[in-house]
């Protein structure tokens, strides 16, 4: 439960994330308790936040830190990646990779964005790679974070700019959204 953005616009890049982490449907953990309340992480170049079970942050970061090479630089690229990453998560974290009874394959069970000079992408659980244009949301605000960003987007805005009030949308409407948000920008190099 969060809300997370992604914003490309011109040659900058942006991600966003609220701070609020949320246990089932009845308690909170606001930033002012929790001393590492920010869902971006970095590895490297590479800006991460991931929407669904807070056990996925660490377990992540230290899978994608644990491969000897990795590719996060394209869609291909980013694919490969998590396509090894997908054993190391069964075999070294113990991932239930079970879903539904007829998905076509394994779940990872994460829903991430990335965001790099390269560009902003989403990551599915099914190892489905998105290389968005403009800006992508996920999590359980990503609705209201969408329409605020669509709302603004045409506007004289950065896209740092426009993460925020996508995040704000968020934090406003969203039960398990609030502030604090994190923001990160960088520009993209040349393709």
């Amino acid at each position: 439960m969060t809300t997370i953005v992604v914003v490309r616009k011109g040659n900058e890049v942006a991600i966003a994330a609220d701070s609020q982490t949320t246990f089932g449907d009845d308690q909170k953990l606001l930033a002012g308790y929790d001393r590492f309340h920010d869902k971006i992480f970095r590895i490297g170049e590479h800006h991460f936040a991931i929407a669904g079970s807070a056990a996925h942050d660490l377990v992540l970061q230290n899978a994608l830190r644990s491969l000897k090479t990795r590719d996060l630089s394209s869609r291909a690229g980013i694919f490969e990646t998590f396509r090894k990453l997908h054993p190391k998560l069964k075999d070294n974290f113990f991932l239930k990779p079970d879903e539904e009874e007829d998905d076509p394959y394994e779940s990872s069970h994460m829903m991430l964005l990335l965001a790099n000079s390269h560009g902003i992408f989403g990551v599915y659980p099914m190892r489905e790679v998105y290389e968005f244009s403009r800006y992508w949301a996920i999590g359980s605000g990503r609705a209201y974070a969408m329409g605020a960003m669509y709302n603004c987007y045409q506007d004289e805005l950065t896209a740092a700019q426009i993460a925020e009030r996508g995040i704000m949308a968020g934090c406003e409407f969203d039960l398990s959204s609030a502030l604090p948000m994190s923001l990160y920008t960088f520009t993209l190099g040349k393709e």
